[in-house]
Formats: C-alpha cells, sequence, structure tokens
C-alpha cells in the first residue's frame, strides 16, 4: 500500500501530465535539484538572478522579454513542514531587458518532496511541483506548471571526495494536453573538494514537446560550470554557461545566494 508522502506525489503526477506549457528561453532559476530540504521549522531565502550575456535575439512571440542583455531573477522563501516536504513560494519573478525595461513577470507556489536525509543517503529521490502565475510578458499563457522529478546518487569509495550525480526529468505544463507536454531535463555532477567547496558540470535542455520534439540544431542545450560554496551563513553558486545549439542563449551567468533566516521549531 502506498504512504502517504508516495500517494501525493503519483496523484500530483497525474494531474501536471494532463497538460503543458510552450518552450521559453529565460529562466528566473537555473538549478539542478538535488532533494535537500530547509529544517523542519526553518524559514530559508534563495535570491537567483542571472545575466544573459549573448542570448536569442528576436521574441519568444509578441511582446515578450527579449533573452538579449536580460537580467532575469527572483527571490525564493520556503520552510520546512516535515522532514519530507518543504513550501516555497517566489515573488517576485522579475526581469528587465533592452527593449522593455524593468517589469515583474508573476509569481509562484512550490511544493517539494524528497526522502529525508538526502544529503546523508546514496540513492536520493523526489519530486518538485510548481505552480505560476505568469505577466503577459512572461507567458502566453497565464498559468503555468512544473513537475520536476529528482533522481541522484552521492558517490562515496575508491579513496576519491564525494561525487554527485543529479538527474532533473522536468516536465512544463500549460494543460492544454498531454502531447504538447514539453521535455526539459537538467543533469549535474558535481566534485566535493570539501566540505565547503565544490565545483560541478550541468547541463540544461529544451527538447520541445513530446508530440514532436524539436530538431537538434533548434532544441535548447546550455552547459554550465559552477563553483559552490556551503558557508556557516550563506550558501553561495556561482555559474557561467555557454549555448550548445542555435536554440540557446550562447553565453549566460547566475548566481544564487541562500541563506536560513529564522527557526520556528521549539527547543526542546
Amino acid at each position: 500500500m502506498l504512504s502517504r508522502r508516495h500517494a501525493v506525489l503519483v496523484t500530483a503526477f497525474l494531474v501536471f501530465l494532463s497538460g503543458s506549457r510552450q518552450a521559453f528561453a529565460q529562466a528566473d532559476e537555473i538549478q539542478v535539484y538535488d532533494g535537500g530540504l530547509a529544517p523542519v521549522g526553518t524559514f530559508n531565502l534563495t535570491v537567483h538572478n542571472n545575466f544573459i550575456a549573448r542570448g536569442l535575439r528576436e521574441p519568444a512571440f509578441p511582446g515578450s522579454v527579449v533573452a538579449h542583455r536580460s537580467v532575469n531573477g527572483v527571490p525564493e522563501w520556503a520552510i520546512g513542514v516535515t522532514n519530507w516536504f518543504e513550501a516555497g513560494l517566489y515573488l517576485p519573478l522579475y526581469s528587465r531587458d533592452k527593449d522593455g525595461g524593468f517589469g515583474l513577470d508573476g509569481f509562484k507556489l512550490r511544493t517539494l518532496f524528497a526522502v529525508p536525509n538526502a544529503d546523508d543517503r546514496r540513492f536520493v529521490y523526489g519530486a518538485n511541483f510548481e505552480f505560476s502565475y505568469n505577466a503577459k510578458r512572461w507567458d502566453t499563457t497565464r498559468f503555468t506548471s512544473e513537475i520536476r522529478p529528482i533522481i541522484g546518487w552521492h558517490l562515496k569509495g575508491w579513496h576519491l571526495k564525494p561525487v554527485d550525480i543529479i538527474f532533473n526529468p522536468i516536465v512544463d505544463t500549460s494543460y492544454d494536453g498531454f502531447g504538447n507536454a514539453v521535455f526539459a531535463p537538467s543533469v549535474r555532477v558535481a566534485y566535493n573538494a570539501s566540505p565547503v567547496w565544490a565545483v560541478a558540470i550541468e547541463e540544461y535542455a529544451d527538447h520541445g514537446p513530446f508530440h514532436q520534439f524539436h530538431s537538434r540544431s533548434d532544441q535548447s542545450h546550455q552547459l554550465y560550470l559552477v563553483v559552490d560554496r556551503a558557508g556557516r551563513q550563506w550558501d553561495i553558486e556561482a555559474g557561467i554557461g555557454a549555448g550548445l545549439t542555435h536554440g540557446a542563449d550562447g553565453l549566460t551567468l547566475k548566481l544564487i545566494v541562500a541563506r536560513d533566516l529564522k527557526s520556528f521549531r521549539k527547543k526542546p
């Protein structure tokens, strides 16, 4: 019989598979999820920012934000609810491009389910669900969503530092039919040089809708070199990404800064 959290995951997955969304060049968040959760009762803030130094110059649709020379980002507010569930809010999503200037792009609700104590396990799994309200400049559809399964391994041994392999086979949806579902997977391979420092290679892709994937040259594939620092108070992730196909932005810089703000858990 399914456990409570497994039943929630299966139900949410079936709901998401009923629709899809259009592919879009920019992203407010460029990150591979590894199943890590905020401690129960702890309030966390993560600020995402990226700058597309050399990107696609044509708008994805009339009036949309143009990727080239744009800044995109969002503060992400999260709280650990249980040892297997974290709730989050992205607010406000924002961007600035050379044509439209600065503007707000909407907000997102997030629910993250993962195996407890993922950082200490060899095999980790989970799923993240996002529900988005989009401004007209950001997406042609007002309401969209994302399902992000999480599959990963923390490998140790052979007298090597720990190596992480994480895969997120993401599906985006705007609730207009399974055939239009967009497959946009991401993967991360990280080498943990110390408990504080890690270096990683990440790949982000957009293959297009399931009913007909884009040709290889029209797909979006970006490869990132990333450096992470886990400090006592601040976690910092910085990366530089290069486009591998004509459908991808050519050069993107990303910066993610995170900190636990407050714990609401009563001390024993």
